[in-house]
């Protein structure tokens, strides 16, 4: 009986401590994608990609049909 209740309580104490891993998990993928957003946005206002986007719609506006 007491084997028993030992086994029933380190269960429940297992998937209790599982139960916050996947809060842990996205924490650390929401963190990584803010930055990588960060990074990127920090490329695309950078003045060669700039320049390079005015280009490209320069380009595709000046084209006649």
């Amino acid at each position: 009986m007491r084997i028993r209740r030992f086994r029933t309580a380190l269960t429940q104490w297992r998937q209790r401590a599982e139960a916050g891993m996947s809060t842990a998990e996205y924490a650390v993928g929401t963190i990584a994608a803010c930055a990588f957003a960060a990074l990127l946005l920090t490329v695309i206002r950078s003045g060669a990609v700039e320049g390079l986007v005015s280009t490209v719609i320069t380009t595709a506006l000046s084209v006649s049909l």
